[in-house]
């Protein structure tokens, strides 16, 4: 299964079969059962977590105790509270498995560390990180342009992975739509 991790580093950079055997020794392999947590509001962000197999969910909890999905994270896709992490604070999401997951874990003092003995990783991370903001601008955008209904349509179309594997409330959530509503929308 990490070899999967191997394939996604050299989309974007160059690792050999013998650098990719070292870098093993810097992440840690982790199954998740459904519903498991693996990061928690009111504790410091310490890892970042790439997704081998399985999905996992980032929310916070809101004023009146209901979850809001902030993002998702299928094969391939990293998953952390960037800011906390950076800072090494206390973050106020949680990261939960939606399905039964594989999870590479990497420390921030790890990646500290893998990033000095291979600094074209830096490549790879600030790679990484800019496809994940030019989502998170796509998202805003949808939300300022679109109409429910369409920001709805838009992200079925766009990521029908997702519609069929995370349970219909939690698209709703990440949407900002009610179960309810997305469930007639669903039945046009």
């Amino acid at each position: 299964m990490v070899d999967r991790f191997f394939q996604h580093l050299n989309k974007f950079v160059e690792v050999t079969e013998e650098e990719f055997q070292e870098i093993t020794n810097y992440v840690e392999v982790i199954t998740l059962r459904k519903k498991e947590c693996i990061m928690s509001a009111g504790k410091i962000c310490d890892a970042n977590y790439f997704v081998l197999s399985g999905c996992l969910h980032m929310f916070f909890t809101d004023e009146k105790g209901v979850e809001k999905t902030l993002q998702f994270a299928i094969e391939n896709w990293w998953l952390s509270d960037a800011q906390a992490l950076y800072h090494q604070k206390e973050t106020e999401f949680n990261i939960q498995a939606i399905e039964a997951s594989e999870v590479l874990v990497i420390k921030a003092n790890k990646e500290k560390e893998l990033l000095e003995r291979f600094p074209k990783l830096e490549v790879y991370f600030r790679s990484i990180y800019q496809i994940a903001y030019g989502a998170a601008l796509k998202r805003m955008q949808y939300i300022f342009s679109f109409s429910k209904e369409e920001i709805f349509f838009r992200f079925r179309d766009e990521f029908p992975e997702f519609v069929n594997r995370v349970p219909q409330y939690l698209i709703a959530t990440f949407l900002g739509l009610t179960p309810e509503y997305l469930s007639k929308l669903r039945a046009k």
